[in-house]
């Protein structure tokens, strides 16, 4: 692995984790040579984007920012993985039959809520507070609990495309893996010491022994009971 300063080592999203000093890619060189080359390019993504248009850029990088509660750097960089997987066509090999490919699907739900924002407010997603950004996006959510349909979409399989996405991309880069405590591909180190606390010598232990889950749990009946949702968390 080549060498990383002190601040480039142990990043998590936001700086935030709950198993301080640990770092997936001190594991790297037990990887295999195809395995590494996966991962570590997942660090070295390009600058420039080649499925979304600028426009689409604008209205998906606050959305998965607000789909994640990524609010500040260091970020995982959802859009560029899910752009680099669209561009190339890499799906998850089906698609819901009320829906286009994956792509268009894409394209579509960014269009209707782009469009949204136009009707409520007079303005592009891109353009709106992040509080407005918020309503409209916990809109579509309360909107996919049921089966209704957003535009000609079914609501509740666009809320999946979209969660599906940010999740897979945001789950397969390093920065979240330190954030959880993953240590990253087992093939070809492999285990020794399986069960349940049981931990191998490059892992580390919680440093946070809480359930997280409550906790979140609470937020989020707040966010529902309270229908002004947090504005921009700079304060502005």
């Amino acid at each position: 692995m080549p060498y990383r300063p002190p601040s480039k080592h142990a990043i998590t999203p936001q700086g935030q984790g709950r198993f301080p000093g640990f770092d997936v890619l001190d594991q790297a060189h037990m990887w295999d040579d195809v395995t590494a080359g996966v991962v570590l390019a997942r660090l070295r993504l390009p600058n420039m984007l080649s499925f979304f248009t600028p426009r689409e850029v604008g209205i998906a990088a606050p959305m998965l920012d607000l789909l994640l509660g990524q609010d500040v750097d260091p970020r995982v960089p959802v859009l560029a993985l899910i752009d680099a997987r669209l561009s190339t066509g890499e799906t998850d090999g089906w698609h819901y039959d009320d829906l286009p490919e994956d792509g268009q699907a894409w394209r579509d739900s960014l269009a209707h809520l782009d469009e949204d924002a136009q009707a409520g407010h007079d303005a592009g997603y891109a353009e709106l507070p992040v509080g407005d950004q918020a309503r409209l996006l916990q809109e579509v959510q309360e909107l996919a609990t049921g089966n209704g349909y957003w535009g000609e979409m079914a609501v509740k399989h666009v809320w999946s495309l979209w969660t599906r996405y940010a999740c897979t991309a945001f789950y397969s880069h390093p920065w979240a893996w330190n954030e959880i405590g993953f240590a990253g591909p087992a093939y070809p180190r492999g285990y020794l010491n399986p069960g349940i606390n049981a931990r191998e010598k490059w892992e580390v232990a919680d440093h946070h022994d809480i359930d997280p889950v409550p906790f979140a749990e609470r937020i989020e009946r707040a966010r529902k009971a309270d229908a002004d949702l947090p504005g921009d968390p700079s304060g502005e």
